[in-house]
């Protein structure tokens, strides 16, 4: 299985760097799985402007970005989860803007049958509405995509080191290949 790890997060040392790293040790160790991580900061990505350019373009944006070479990296995968810190009840900005350009391949998107999972951080405790929030969205995408929803995993982490401190939570993370 082709696994795409897309991380929203701009810090480079934070909760959900480690989150990823620690996801990715887990399935190169124990499944037959590969995976790709593809932080999201790293490329510039615009935010849609509702113009549907990319539906007479081959599912292509119209503006000059790197929009594609994400999109068909998402395309190229059996699986993709989603990692992001919570920012303002929500995903980052950057992750959203990569979500939001998933419109201009959602009809073949929607043929797939993808395996999602879903990786919030945040500071609250994990019965926090913004868990909720990110998680009814992914939701909503998946439904519309006709996806799969295999986990969902919200952690509380204040700290930056928070998260590499629990036990319990590394064990979580390594163990995630256990979904595929």
């Amino acid at each position: 299985m082709k696994v795409l790890l897309l991380n929203g997060s701009p810090r480079k040392n934070g909760n959900t760097a480690y989150a990823t790293k620690t996801i990715v040790e887990g399935i190169e160790k124990n499944s037959s799985s590969t995976i790709q991580t593809i932080n999201v900061v790293d490329f510039k990505v615009s935010g849609c402007i509702a113009c549907d350019g990319c539906k007479a373009n081959d599912g292509n944006c119209v503006i000059p970005d790197d929009t594609k070479n994400i999109v068909d990296k998402v395309l190229n995968a059996d699986a993709v989860i989603f990692a992001t810190p919570v920012y303002w009840w929500g995903m980052t900005s950057q992750l959203k803007a990569v979500v939001d350009k998933f419109y201009s391949s959602a009809s073949k998107f929607s043929k797939q049958n993808k395996k999602i999972g879903v990786i919030a951080i945040g500071a609250d405790s994990v019965d926090g509405k913004q868990y909720s929030l990110i998680s009814d969205q992914f939701t909503c995408i998946c439904s519309f995509l006709n996806w799969e929803k295999i986990f969902d995993l919200p952690f509380s982490a204040s700290n930056l080191d928070d998260l590499q401190k629990s036990k319990e939570s590394s064990k979580t993370l390594t163990n995630i290949h256990k979904f595929f």
